[in-house]
Parts: C-alpha cells; sequence; structure tokens
C-alpha cells in the first residue's frame, strides 16, 4: 500500500496506469474467487480498493487546481 505522499510524487499518467492494474487485480480476484481458485484475503482487496481511491483523489485535486477552483 502506498501511502498518498508517495502517489503525489507519481505523474497523472503514472497514477492513472496504477488504478488501472490493481482495478484488473480485482476484476480477476473476482474471477478467481469465483472459480474457487486460491484467492485473497479480503483485507488485501480493502487495501487496493483504498489505493485506487487515493489515486483517483490526487487526480481529482490536480485537475481542480488546473482549472483554478
Amino acid at each position: 500500500m502506498k501511502k498518498a505522499e508517495e502517489l503525489r510524487k507519481k505523474s497523472d499518467n503514472e497514477l492513472v496506469a496504477l488504478c488501472g492494474e490493481l482495478k484488473k487485480d480485482l476484476f480477476d480476484e473476482r474471477n478467481r474467487r469465483q472459480l474457487d481458485k486460491e484467492a485473497k484475503t479480503a483485507s488485501q482487496r480493502v487495501k487496493a480498493k483504498r489505493e485506487i481511491a487515493r489515486a483517483l483523489t490526487i487526480l481529482r485535486e490536480r485537475e481542480l487546481e488546473a482549472a483554478g477552483i
């Protein structure tokens, strides 16, 4: 899990790529659970969702800052 400070150092493209990667991992995890294969724990899924939310929040802050709002 990355802290917000670490995420703020990344470029917008890196944050978008990170979100895409984490979302893909969550999707794959959902499929693994349905197929009764080895799945991650619930806490790992929650951490991934929170990291996605952090990255999206930082992207939105930058968007608003650029717009002067």
